[in-house]
């Protein structure tokens, strides 16, 4: 989840918040890449979640983090809640899972430098509590009861209203975890193309990406869990965005859907004061009912548009919101999937001839089909297994035209971060489905097994 967001001063012309999202734009040469992802933390002897405070804590794994590796801290109501460093934050998950925010970087080879420093420094700080991690799309075990929320007014506020809007809400805020990836884009134009194809082939990476296939204990039925959990939190602010594909679609019309999401809140003085189910329209005018009289800064827009949760979402960048938190090694494919296909014209084009015939219902159905089936899904004679593999010919083609070394020159470009992904489409195999297979195999039935086998 999102920190507190610096957008700026008070907003006196409607032109203004499209103008904040375009302030975004970049040139190519300065593009850059910005990797998240989540985890799961337990104790090591019990196999339960972490609570917030004491000798096996989130926070200690905070302040182990903080005193150890330099990390400066991010309190809140005295709380600490969060790290920073050389532009990356380590920011909390509503129920405790960490997040690792990286730092805006020039090439994969350093994005994913970042993520294994990050993980040897939480394993560090972890193996010296009897605290261990695991990366997975959605809690196996752990019940609603079981897991903590953490003390952040924003989190508090949420609690409280997902069961108003939809029936996965407060499972999305405790039990799930994803990787995501930031993308930059050079024009309004750029980000319209980037857009389609994020939002088209988001159920690609759902696919590829699918690592949740147990919860509460039990088979689900869903190669990605997650991803049914996000079907059912809150319309108004979730799914495909259709009209992303309509003639017309900017920064302005991205504008007019944000205006159209209810608020959460609005953040000041440190607190966070419940604008739950309000207008953002009505604070344009000053006549919201939480802060009578006062009008919205461009950092109220900036937080409001965190609050909005589409399969990828635009602010002063796009955000690739559609895959399962998984292992360690898989953490760096998910960027150079889509770097792969966004960040080189010939690929971006490739990738939006293969998208563009398909209509809304289309799109839904193999969102929908990549959650339940993962890379088996069939959709209206698409094959989920076929496509992958055209998409990520497409994202292989991309990062080789990009030519980006790493290692000193050692290693031409950053191709070689998609082999986990090539494995899977080699196998037909995707995480749930090795996870199914152990589940049904070599544990015989004792999920607890997975913790052993799967954390970092």
């Amino acid at each position: 989840m999102s920190i507190p967001q610096s957008g700026g001063g008070p907003i006196e012309r409607h032109e203004q918040m499209a103008e904040y999202m375009a302030s975004g734009c970049k040139p190519r040469e300065d593009w850059r890449i910005g990797t998240e992802h989540e985890k799961f933390g337990y104790c090591a002897d019990t196999l339960k979640p972490l609570p917030y405070e004491g000798e096996r804590s989130i926070h200690a794994v905070l302040a182990g983090l903080r005193d150890r590796f330099g990390w400066s801290p991010v309190l809140e109501g005295g709380n600490l809640l969060g790290l920073e460093k050389d532009g990356a934050n380590v920011s909390l998950e509503p129920g405790g899972a960490l997040e690792l925010s990286g730092a805006p970087l020039e090439t994969i080879h350093q994005t994913c430098d970042e993520v294994n420093v990050h993980l040897a420094e939480v394993k560090s700080v972890a193996d010296e509590i009897g605290v261990r991690f695991i990366g997975l799309g959605a809690a196996p075990e752990w019940t609603h009861d079981q897991m903590p929320l953490m003390p952040k007014g924003r989190y508090r506020l949420m609690n409280d209203y997902m069961d108003r809007v939809g029936t996965h809400g407060k499972q999305m805020m405790r039990r799930t975890c994803t990787v995501q990836v930031n993308l930059d884009f050079g024009s309004e134009a750029d980000m319209v193309q980037k857009m389609r194809v994020a939002i088209a082939l988001q159920p690609v990476a759902t696919a590829l990406f699918a690592n949740s296939p147990f919860f509460e204990g039990k088979v689900n039925g869903h190669k990605s869990w997650r991803s049914r959990v996000w079907r059912g939190l809150d319309d108004a602010r979730t799914g495909m965005v259709p009209f992303v594909f309509q003639e017309g679609f900017g920064f302005e019309r991205w504008v007019e859907y944000a205006l159209d999401v209810p608020m959460y809140f609005v953040y000041r003085d440190g607190k966070y004061i419940d604008a739950l189910g309000m207008s953002f329209r009505d604070f344009l005018r000053g006549e919201l009912p939480a802060l009578p009289g006062e009008r919205p800064t461009l950092s109220d827009w900036a937080d409001h548009l965190t609050t909005l949760f589409p399969e990828a979402r635009v602010k002063k960048y796009i955000e690739m919101r559609g895959a399962d938190g998984g292992p360690w090694r898989r953490l760096c494919a998910l960027p150079a999937f889509w770097v792969g296909l966004t960040y080189d014209q010939g690929a971006l084009d490739a990738a939006w001839d293969l998208a563009k015939g398909w209509d809304a219902d289309t799109r839904e159905a193999l969102r929908v089909a990549a959650s339940e089936d993962g890379l088996q899904a069939q959709v209206g004679g698409i094959s989920m297994h076929d496509l992958a593999r055209e998409v990520v010919a497409i994202a292989d083609a991309g990062l080789k035209a990009r030519a980006r070394p790493g290692a000193g020159g050692l290693i031409p470009d950053e191709t070689h971060f998609l082999n986990a992904i090539k494995e899977t489409l080699e196998t037909g195999r995707t995480p749930a489905d090795d996870l199914l297979a152990d589940y049904h195999g070599k544990w015989n039935g004792d999920l607890s097994r997975i913790y052993e086998d799967y954390s970092y």
